[in-house]
């Protein structure tokens, strides 16, 4: 890459830019900030093959990453070079804050940090780490979870600042997981480019040509990476079983769209529940934010979600949604107003419990089958998300929040009293 300036305000750490809500965050922060005076570096690792790449989105905004090899999801002894490799970069730069995004990345990049700080007589800098998710639960089994949340809490005591994206989610780490401090935590929404999506929201006429989709149609997608964890295969079971609560003739057709290792074993599944007539798996698409257009409503399946941008992006044109009540989706639906059987509908979308197929299905039958309910929930989703997840606002956030940790400690402490980033602090 190019000479790096010195000294760096800015060192941001993710493990990979794989495709997905998380390195779209990172390379907006980057980009964002860096245009608001705040220099920053990239350091990514590496995407594995099983894995979409999305370094053309970096250099789409002109952000040029660091890459460590060393750096990849998996645990292994290559995560000692992966530190080593990141102290001597601290080391180089010296930031000034050094903010650490996803599980790996924030363990390499603390512990880094920590070194860097021991090891560096008047290093001043402050170290913040984002959840987009957890590890907690629906990745591992109990014993390298419980590895994984052991470490978490560790970490904490040398993280300055915890960034979680919705209230659940905080209630979920902190509360449910014990880790952290509360005064530690911030919650920071998702921001999203709401002017490129209110471009492909005209499209919906191009959208439907494409997918091949009748007036007369009605599609539902699930848009997100073909993991264990989305949990696609959970759509699949609920696909079959609408079809049977829904009316004789009525046209539905289903999308997944995103690419991953199962695709084979959905398309293999789809077949066995006799719907592959009715499901198609477009894989990724670097057309994804177009195509939410042509759609009618979006599905979720996730068995655990930090704030999903897939729900974002569907709202902010005009869709509404079913999903499992996890995480911060349970945020972005808002307040329940009625229920179903096994279904909840609430103020912008729908939820059901994780992992109920009757009720998700329920819920998707009613969904599809009032078109009153849909646009009265798009509308709804499109001014909340307006309102509330702007890529300015989350910018404004973060650069509040980083300048408040280089403040004096009682200015400090003054700021985390007033919730003037993204929250402040989080309440009891």
């Amino acid at each position: 890459m190019s000479e790096i300036p010195i000294p760096i305000r800015v060192l941001r750490l993710i493990a990979r830019l794989n495709v997905g809500g998380p390195a779209r965050h990172v390379v907006w922060l980057s980009a964002g900030l860096q245009a608001r005076g705040w220099r920053s570096l990239l350091v990514t690792g590496v995407v594995p093959p099983t894995e979409e790449d999305m370094r053309y989105f970096a250099d789409q905004l002109g952000v040029e990453p660091v890459v460590i090899p060393e750096m990849s999801r998996e645990i292994s002894w290559r995560d000692i070079a992966a530190v080593l490799k990141v102290f001597r970069l601290m080391r180089r730069v010296r930031p000034e804050i050094i903010h650490t995004h996803t599980a790996k990345a924030g363990t390499v990049g603390r512990v880094a940090a920590a070194m860097y700080r021991w090891s560096t007589p008047g290093a001043k800098c402050r170290v913040v780490h984002t959840y987009h998710g957890h590890i907690f639960h629906g990745y591992y089994g109990p014993l390298k979870t419980a590895m994984f949340l052991a470490i978490e809490r560790v970490l904490a005591r040398a993280t300055d600042a915890i960034i979680v994206v919705s209230a659940q989610q905080f209630d979920e780490i902190h509360r449910t997981f014990r880790v952290g401090r509360q005064e530690q935590f911030h919650v920071v929404p998702l921001g999203i480019d709401l002017q490129a999506l209110r471009s492909a929201a005209a499209e919906r006429d191009r959208a439907r040509r494409l997918l091949g989709l009748n007036d007369d149609e009605i599609a539902i997608a699930a848009v997100g990476r073909l993991t264990a964890v989305k949990n696609q295969s959970m759509f699949l079971r609920a696909i079959a079983r609408t079809r049977e609560l829904l009316p004789q003739g009525k046209k539905v057709r289903y999308f997944i769209v995103g690419g991953g290792s199962l695709k084979s074993e959905l398309s293999t599944q789809a077949a066995k529940l006799g719907i592959s007539d009715h499901v198609e798996l477009l894989g990724h698409r670097d057309d994804a934010q177009m195509l939410y257009a042509a759609f009618d409503g979006l599905a979720l399946t996730s068995v655990n979600e930090g704030t999903p941008l897939t729900l974002i992006e569907g709202m902010a044109v005009r869709k509404p949604f079913i999903a499992s009540a996890v995480g911060g989706v349970v945020d972005l639906a808002g307040t329940p107003e009625r229920a179903g059987e096994g279904w909840m509908l609430h103020q912008r979308g729908i939820l059901a419990a994780s992992n109920d197929v009757e009720g998700f299905a329920r819920g998707m039958a009613v969904l599809i089958g009032d078109r009153e309910l849909r646009e009265r929930l798009g509308e709804r989703g499109a001014a909340y998300v307006e309102a509330n997840h702007s890529k300015e606002r989350l910018l404004d956030d973060v650069s509040a929040l980083y300048d408040s940790l280089l403040m004096p400690h009682e200015n400090r402490l003054r700021f985390a009293r007033s919730g003037e980033a993204g929250g402040g602090a989080c309440a009891s």
